[in-house]
């Protein structure tokens, strides 16, 4: 295994040895890696893993101790902890080496969520049986309505996990949940907060939301109640400029009586955990969001950890009991599941005892299984299916059968290769004659890539599509704010209302004398903010895969690098792929391509062990 330390992790190593007294180069090295494990989205180092092997630090070969002895030497040192130990590091009993706080964070969300999941809400049954009746209307009754189960369990259990693929109708689903719950009455009316990771999927939610409440078989009272608006989750929470803490906290709890977060995979633990803890004990929490696509940018797979990878865990006969009753869905046996395989446990994890309880947590996961965008035919929908199930020669076979595949120009010709492709995506935006049109269709196309530098990467691609379209005449670049110029916001600004993903376009509208960078208004319309006003930005004719989380396009060109690099995972080409509505273009080398689609995401943590044994 390879390691390159950044400055941050040697100075945190440093440190760590000042404060123990001891210049060990164990410990700074055990220090060192688990700070980079951090930074590469690890939650903690996983010393069974490395521990009577030879690793790679900065070039230098060095060979771990193995496992039992590793850990009785760092247990001796006065910086490395356990359970509640008030030290720099924490060690669990499975050796799996934590920060302090990224331990506290996994321990916090754990404790939240085991105690919402295996709390029952009472529901007016015949009411309930009504609504979902109304609200999911059934044909035929000869498959299972696993959006239907998704409302019934979201309205028995104070957490409630809703995972599906894009058009698998999750937001659909929530949207439904809210007037079941508002139809349960009470008074006052619940309190009901919706909130995104980002700017972009939060207003994608807002409008998806009002696009649907009024195409419900509800009454216009109970309409009303489905809340208009949808903030960020640092928003929600009260951030206070760059400081790591929120207004809202255990000391300070939300006052809303249901949470409901979209885009639940883009969450990374510190954020999840912040949020958990500052919910009332008696509040909703729902999580909307996709297993499969890419975990956070920062430290985390909560959504992945939560829903167990792929775990299959039978629902409880309380819960199909309660299904058959309220919604009328009888669970065959062997149907009884949240979906998937079970997954391999990690080395040393215990394994339940046989007749041991099964956690409750399984009732309150729900995976939405049909497609509704993607039809059986739809070439988009199979190469994801095909990519997510690890069957990379299908998904690679799919795409070419459809024309969705081409093979990787040469780094010299793929200016004049992209050209095409560019000018047919850009033209109609760069041509519109108000912003509103200009916005409206630069969402209908965009360029994807798998990294952020080098050659094939965004920063790279960006001022490649730069050079093509004002070679067609269709921005001029006489100065960096020119006209059609799309930008994205890479911070939050709370002063001005802009959030990380948030994208405008650079106009300047008859009558103005300087450009403006306009942004959709929430209530309608754009916002113009002066270039000078402006968030650290980006611009975005190409973004990352990563960055593309929370949109979609009608048509997209998902570019992969002509060799091997960390980022390239099934998780990124599935998420890639399905960015797409209508049509998903991948350029690629052929076995660059099957190494990623047999790469899968690993971050390592407790959280999954955690939640899926009762809270060991």
């Amino acid at each position: 295994m390879t390691f390159d330390l950044t400055p941050l992790d040697r100075h945190f190593a440093d440190f760590i040895c000042r404060h123990s007294g001891d210049g060990s180069p164990l410990l700074h090295l055990a220090a060192s890696l688990v700070s980079n494990a951090v930074g590469q989205g690890h939650i903690c180092l996983h010393l069974g893993a490395l521990a009577g092997k030879r690793v790679t630090v900065d070039g230098s070969e060095q060979t771990l101790p193995p496992l039992e002895e590793l850990r009785r030497y760092l247990e001796s040192t006065t910086v490395v902890g356990g359970g509640e130990a008030f030290t720099p590091l924490i060690m669990d009993d499975l050796g799996r080496l934590y920060l302090r706080r990224y331990r506290q964070y996994e321990r916090e969300l754990v404790e939240v969520i085991l105690a919402k999941g295996a709390a029952s809400c009472c529901v007016d049954e015949p009411l309930l049986e009504d609504g979902l009746t109304r609200l999911f209307p059934c044909a035929d009754g000869s498959e299972i309505d696993w959006q239907k189960v998704a409302a019934a369990a979201a309205l028995r259990k104070r957490f409630c996990v809703i995972s599906g693929g894009p058009g698998t109708g999750k937001t659909s689903t929530v949207v439904k949940i809210i007037a079941l719950l508002a139809e349960q009455g009470g008074e006052p009316p619940l309190r009901i907060a919706l909130a995104a990771p980002t700017g972009k999927a939060a207003a994608r939610l807002k409008e998806s939301i009002a696009a649907m409440k009024e195409k419900l078989a509800c009454s216009p009272e109970i309409r009303e109640q489905i809340p208009q608006g949808v903030s960020t989750l640092h928003r929600l929470l009260g951030a206070r400029g760059s400081s790591v803490r929120f207004r809202h906290s255990a000391e300070n709890l939300l006052p809303w009586d249901v949470v409901i977060v979209d885009e639940a995979s883009m969450v990374p633990l510190p954020l999840m955990a912040k949020l958990a803890v500052a919910l009332r004990p008696q509040a909703r929490l729902i999580l909307l969001g996709d297993r499969d696509q890419l975990a956070s940018v920062e430290a985390g797979a909560v959504l992945g950890d939560i829903c167990g990878r792929g775990r299959r865990e039978e629902f409880s006969p309380e819960f199909a009991e309660f299904l058959a009753k309220v919604a009328g869905v009888r669970l065959p046996v062997d149907l009884m599941e949240a979906g998937g395989v079970t997954p391999r446990p990690a080395p040393g994890t215990p394994t339940p005892e046989s007749g041991a309880p099964r956690p409750s947590l399984a009732d309150s996961l729900v995976i939405l299984r049909k497609n509704y965008r993607f039809g059986a035919d739809s070439p988009i929908g199979r190469a994801a299916q095909a990519v997510n199930a690890g069957e990379g020669r299908v998904a690679l076979e799919l795409l070419r059968e459809q024309g969705c595949w081409r093979d990787l120009p040469p780094t010299e010709g793929l200016k004049r290769a992209l050209a095409e492709r560019v000018v047919a995506g850009y033209e109609a935006y760069l041509r519109a004659e108000s912003p509103e049109e200009a916005l409206r269709k630069f969402d209908t196309f965009r360029v994807l890539c798998a990294l952020h530098r080098g050659p094939w990467g965004v920063t790279a691609m960006n001022i490649l599509i730069e050079e093509i379209l004002a070679g067609e005449g269709l921005i001029q670049r006489r100065s960096r704010w020119y006209r059609g110029r799309p930008v994205m916001v890479t911070v939050n600004d709370y002063a001005l209302k802009l959030f990380n993903g948030d994208v405008g376009i650079v106009f300047t509208s008859e009558g103005e004398d300087s450009p403006r960078v306009c942004f959709p208004a929430p209530e309608g319309g754009v916002r113009k903010i002066s270039p000078l006003r402006l968030p650290s930005h980006e611009t975005v004719f190409a973004m990352t895969v990563h960055k593309s989380q929370g949109s979609e396009f009608n048509r997209l060109l998902l570019l992969l690098p002509p060799h091997d690099a960390a980022p390239l995972t099934r998780e990124l080409i599935y998420t890639g792929l399905t960015r797409g509505r209508e049509e998903a273009e991948l350029w690629g080398d052929e076995s660059v391509f099957l190494d990623a689609v047999r790469k899968r995401t690993e971050r390592d943590s407790g959280l999954e062990d955690a939640l899926w044994s009762g809270g060991r």
